[in-house]
């Protein structure tokens, strides 16, 4: 008989994201404004106490992804999975700050992705989160050992850049590494398009091209402040925020994928402004309301067979085991 912890993340769009020098740890000084998005990855974590407790290790079985957008080339069922790193992570920290650790049931893990795969919308920190989540009820049922929400930011941070702001939703200002945020006040929802173009595009590639983009082309200067999109947000009118949405990885973006300079005008025709999200490929299209959302995606759908597209509205919580 097995006992399941079920848990759901939120993807992310970036409402802006400033790219300053990079650091010494290799990761660039960002500054950046994400917004929590209804495309919720959930992962179910299906412990087995009948079965040998695990002392030390890994206490993951196996994993398996259910996929609702576009299935990658590549197996992502493996131990660098971030939702089965995060499992480990998480029972990792119990064994290190209880006073007596004992071995735990083993598990088996299912992720359920909604989110694009590598697309710059944080799909894999949202996995990431939702196990982590999921994880400390599991931890705190068969131990009585609570991991706390200091914990579990530390162990997301050391995830990755991204995964704390999974944890927490809502709308957040991101520094250093973006993992360092701060909430911010935000009114109304937002419904949005994103849209995959189905090409790869490596965040470190991105990253890169940027930095050498920028010894050649001096207008190429880190967008660090938001306070235009602070105030925007504060008012709850989409069309505020469509005008103060930036993101300064776009121009390296279309630089190494060109056809991403299509996909932008074909979506920015279509709603109130287009942005590459993130590190990219997939662009955001922030629209005026629901029922234009949903139009543009079955448009997009209807005529254009090498795009994949969704929508979502925004901003929504964080990491809940439900």
């Amino acid at each position: 008989m097995t006992v399941d912890y079920t848990a759901s993340a939120p993807g992310k769009v970036n409402l802006h994201l400033g790219v300053g020098e990079a650091r010494p740890d290799g990761y660039h000084e960002l500054s950046t404004v994400f917004q929590a998005v209804d495309r919720r990855e959930v992962v179910v974590l299906a412990a087995h106490p009948e079965r040998p407790a695990v002392a030390s290790g890994s206490v993951v079985a196996r994993l398996e992804t259910t996929f609702r957008v576009t299935r990658p080339t590549e197996d992502i069922d493996t131990p660098r999975n971030l939702a089965w790193r995060a499992v480990d992570a998480a029972v990792e920290a119990y064994r290190r700050l209880a006073p007596a650790p004992a071995p735990l049931p083993p598990v088996d893990l299912a992720v359920d992705k909604s989110v694009f795969v590598a697309g710059g919308m944080a799909g894999g920190s949202a996995d990431a989160a939702a196990a982590l989540v999921a994880a400390a009820a599991y931890v705190e049922d068969f131990t009585g050992f609570r991991l706390d929400d200091t914990a579990l930011l530390r162990e997301a941070a050391a995830l990755g850049a991204d995964v704390p702001f999974c944890l927490q939703g809502g709308t957040a200002l991101g520094s250093g590494r973006g993992d360092e945020l701060c909430e911010m006040m935000s009114r109304g929802e937002y419904w949005w398009v994103f849209i995959n173009p189905m090409v790869a595009l490596p965040t470190g590639e991105t990253f890169a091209c940027l930095d050498d983009m920028r010894h050649g082309d001096a207008s190429l200067v880190p967008h660090m402040g938001t306070t235009r999109l602070a105030q925007a947000l504060v008012t709850g009118d989409p069309r505020r925020v469509a005008a103060a949405l930036h993101n300064d990885l776009e121009p390296a973006a279309v630089a190494l994928r060109p056809q991403l300079r299509r996909l932008l005008d074909v979506a920015g025709s279509r709603g109130l402004k287009a942005i590459v999200s993130g590190s990219g490929p997939t662009v955001a299209l922030l629209c005026e309301d629901a029922l234009s959302a949903i139009n543009t995606r079955d448009e997009i759908y209807d005529q254009y067979d090498e795009f994949e597209a969704v929508f979502a509205k925004g901003p929504v919580e964080g990491a809940v085991v439900q």
